[in-house]
Formats: structure tokens, sequence, C-alpha cells
């Protein structure tokens, strides 16, 4: 889980990760933990968008326009936001809604911006995905798959970026997401209970150092926080460079095609998730090793043809992965 988020933040594009697990196994805080290792971006001030002053396809119509006009634009630097989507959103708080009154009376365009236009170049995360309305999570996932959000009523039509990583939780006792929903995932990650009564025992420690004094407990992880924030910040500058061989390429479409894999996006984001994890280990170029990690994530919810079958624990994409890379790792 850890590894699907730090992988999503260096490579946005990887697609978003559906995390799936027991009761009480630390989900949310995990995700909502992520915020404090965040980089910073640089956006356009004022800018309802977060718009990315030199990115066209991250930008607004405005901002864009005032650059063709060669206006000059102020900018700022901010962390990356996490927005949080409650389950009783409405389609006009998650879209946004067009003010109809004053576009007949004053002959403008006045859009009152919803969660998608403030997650921009964030992350959405939705907790208990899979008890979220289906036309809620069409409309989420077709954004995360375009970047672009467009809202129409009475014949005005408005469009922003709406380029962000989907992050969802939930619990599989409570129904799991239909399976060309889960498909728009680019990875996912299963979440089992601590068996080890060590490992339990160090977590309930842990978890009584923080009721009684949370800054202190902050503060004796503050130099490794810093230094996995750092690492990811390389990461991201990095990853443009990495490479992956054409052999590589080769033969994580060969075990896609083996494992029967529908569609093409479980290549696409096997090959991106190679790269961010060969950028977060400082390296230029993809080795069997990244791949043979990131797989099981990137694939093992996209083999399930019945929806009444379980997801795949990852095992048989790893014994497919060793019969086509034909070494054992």
């Amino acid at each position: 889980m850890k590894l699907a988020l730090i992988l999503n933040v260096i490579d946005p594009k990887i697609g978003g990760v559906m995390i799936m697990g027991d009761r009480g196994t630390g989900k949310s805080t995990t995700v909502r933990a992520l915020v404090d290792l965040l980089p910073e971006i640089e956006v356009v001030l004022d800018d309802p968008f977060n718009s990315d002053p030199s990115d066209l396809e991250l930008m607004s119509k405005e901002v864009r326009e005032k650059i063709q006009n060669n206006q000059t634009i102020e900018t700022r630097k901010r962390k990356i936001i996490m927005v949080d989507l409650p389950l009783g959103a409405t389609e006009d708080r998650v879209c946004g809604t067009i003010d109809i009154e004053k576009a007949l009376t004053e002959g403008v365009k006045a859009f009152e911006p919803g969660l998608l236009a403030k997650a921009n170049r964030g992350i959405l995360y939705v907790d208990e995905v899979n008890l979220l309305d289906d036309h809620l999570v069409d409309v989420l996932l077709d954004s995360a798959a375009s970047g672009w959000n467009t809202v129409e009523r009475e014949s005005i039509s408005i469009s922003h970026p709406a380029r962000f990583i989907l992050v969802g939780s939930g619990n599989p006792e409570e129904g799991e997401l239909r399976p060309q929903l889960l498909d728009r995932f680019g990875m996912h990650a299963q979440i089992g209970t601590v068996k080890e009564p060590h490992l339990r025992v160090k977590i309930v420690e842990q978890r009584a150092q923080f009721d009684e004094s949370p800054i202190l407990l902050r503060n004796q992880y503050q130099e490794a926080q810093k230094e996995l924030s750092d690492k990811i910040k390389a990461a991201r500058k990095l990853r443009p460079k990495v490479e992956m061989g054409y052999d590589l390429r080769m033969k994580v479409s060969e075990v896609c095609s083996e494992l029967n894999v529908d569609g093409l996006r479980g290549d696409i984001v096997t090959n991106r998730a190679s790269q961010a994890i060969a950028a977060f280990e400082e390296r230029e170029q993809v080795i069997p090793e990244d791949i043979f990690r990131v797989i099981p994530l990137c694939l093992r919810h996209r083999l399930r043809k019945d929806p009444l079958e379980s997801i795949d624990s990852g095992d048989k994409v790893k014994d497919v992965f060793k019969k086509v890379f034909g070494l054992q790792v």
C-alpha cells in the first residue's frame, strides 16, 4: 500500500490506487499521512484550479488566455493538496455548478468550482469508495482518465483541468467495485490484519504513545519523514529520464497476454510503475526486479472475469512473471 501511494506521487499518470482491507487496519490513516510527504508545486495565484503556469494541459482557460495575450502571471509555491470526498456528496458538489441566473442576467459564465477543481494536480481520496453511488464513481473515473471535468447546464458548458491522483479505500465485506471500475484504478493493494503478536504489540504501543503525546512521537520520526520526502522529490525529477528496455516491455506485455488481461491498461500502468520505482531507487534504467515488485499491484485486480470471483492475491501474477522472465527473483 505504501509503495503504491509513493509511486503515484512520483508519477500521477499511473492512475491512482484502490486499497481494500479489513476494518481497523490503518487504510485511511496511511493515506492521510501521505500529506506530510507531498512536495511543493508552482501554482497560479488566486486560481481555483491550481493551474500550472508552464503546462497547457494543467491550466484553466482563463490562465491560457492570459499567457496567449502575454499578460504577467503571478505564481506561488504550495504543497500538493489532498481533498476528501465525503460519501454523501452530491454531483454538483463534486463537479461544480453553473449559476444560470447570473449567466442569463449578466451574460457571464458564473461557475462555482467543485471538489474536482480543488483536487486538480493533487490527490482525491474517497473512503469507502465501494459504497459511493455508481454515477459519482463514473464521473470520478472519467475525470481521472481524461484529466478534464465538463459541467453542462441549460446549454452552457464549462470545462476545467481535473488531473488528480484518485485514491479509494474500502472493506470488501461491504461489497466490491464492479470489475470495469476496478480496472480504471492503476494499482490495487490488499491489506490484511497483522497476525504476529510482537508486531501487534508494537502497533498498540505506538498508538498509546501517540495518544499520550502526538507531538513527541511525530518529532521522533521527523528526520526519517524528511528523508523520505526528499527522496520522493528527487524521484519526481529523475522520473522523465528513466528508460525501460524494449525487451522488458515485450516481456511485460507477454505476462499480461499470458494472464489474459483485458485491454492495455495493465501494460501501460506496469511500465509506468516500473519506471517510477527505478527513479525512487535512484536509477535511470529499469531492471526485472523493479517489475517484479510492482506487477502484482498493477495486474491482480484485472484478472477477475466473474464479478463473484475473489481478487487474486498476487501469487498467480508472480508465477507467470517468473515463467516469462525465466528467473527467480
